[in-house]
């Protein structure tokens, strides 16, 4: 098994750094723009195979994708972050040519690969490797509900004082504050979370939730990486090892949920096919009504990309 991620960046270099320790795939191929950065970390993350234990070879490459030829999974982490006076429809721009650029490079050489997003924004991200890529639905998405949905079960086990181990639970609707979380779908360790915990409690998670990303941001200055990186290696490793996983990912939604070519975050079975399946889960009213703001949100960056072109 062979995978390839795109950007040596904090989560790319992450993410190679989970997949070669799991021993996800026997190769993991790391590559940037920035010369020699790709190289350099990739021989970092094979010199330590040695103390931790594991044989995936990981090769570095500056810009030549044809060494990525023939990858069962590319992982595309690729894009600028948003810089001061830079406008939301700046960074679509800007990110949406580096997406297309590097999609259109990567089914070039992997025309079978299986893609996974995790460039901002990431719901319009992923509608654009969709389109570029012409692929199914099902073998192009976006790494956004496992990331949430970990720092919510991070957030509600230090509340809980439990392992977070025991907490699961699912996220829906667009990567940011439009998330919809569903208290009415966490549990730990099977008991409902609305058992033990408050209501004023559980709303202060959620919204936390929903800014966990301008937290860190706030804290470090710069974007997370270890959480990131880790969530797109998950999904990999549900792939590459046919797991049947239940995670929430972006996916083009038509007609589940009664919404019609949208990039949100829904349910799915993670298969070696990709997406086997979409879950429908039995909405109540307050919970179709915030995935509607969250879809109308999505769709109106989908249309600032929709004009570019």
């Amino acid at each position: 098994m062979k995978v390839t991620v795109v950007g040596a960046g904090n989560v790319g270099a992450t993410c190679a750094d989970v997949l070669a320790y799991r021993e996800v795939a026997n190769e993991v191929i790391l590559v940037d723009i920035k010369e020699g950065l790709a190289e350099g970390k990739a021989l970092d993350i094979w010199q330590k195979a040695p103390i931790n234990l594991y044989d995936t070879r990981t090769v570095g490459a500056t810009n030549d994708y044809t060494k990525t030829a023939g990858s069962d999974v590319v992982v595309i982490t690729s894009g600028l972050p948003r810089k001061p006076g830079m406008s939301r429809d700046d960074l679509i721009q800007t990110n949406a040519g580096i997406v297309k650029s590097v999609t259109e490079n990567v089914v070039r050489h992997s025309p079978d690969a299986i893609i996974i997003i995790v460039s901002n924004p990431l719901d319009v991200m992923t509608y654009q490797a969709h389109l570029v890529s012409k692929n199914d639905r099902t073998r192009v998405m976006g790494m956004a509900g496992i990331l949430d949905t970990a720092r919510y079960r991070a957030f509600l086990a230090e509340a809980l004082d439990v392992s977070p181990k025991d907490i699961q639970a699912v996220l829906m609707g667009g990567h940011g504050d439009t998330m919809v979380p569903l208290p009415r779908y966490t549990t730990v360790g099977g008991i409902p979370v609305t058992e033990l915990i408050d209501g004023d409690k559980l709303e202060a998670i959620i919204n936390r939730t929903k800014t966990g990303g301008g937290e860190l941001v706030k804290l470090m200055g710069t974007s997370a990486w270890y959480a990131p990186g880790s969530a797109a290696a998950q999904m990999v490793e549900a792939i590459v090892r046919d797991q049947r996983r239940v995670f929430p990912v972006c996916v083009q939604l038509n007609g589940e949920y009664g919404i019609d070519n949208c990039y949100l975050g829904a349910p799915v079975i993670l298969g070696k096919n990709g997406i086997e399946k979409i879950i429908e889960l039995d909405l109540n009213d307050e919970e179709k009504a915030l995935l509607k703001i969250s879809e109308g949100h999505v769709k109106e960056v989908m249309q600032v990309l929709d004009n570019m072109k």
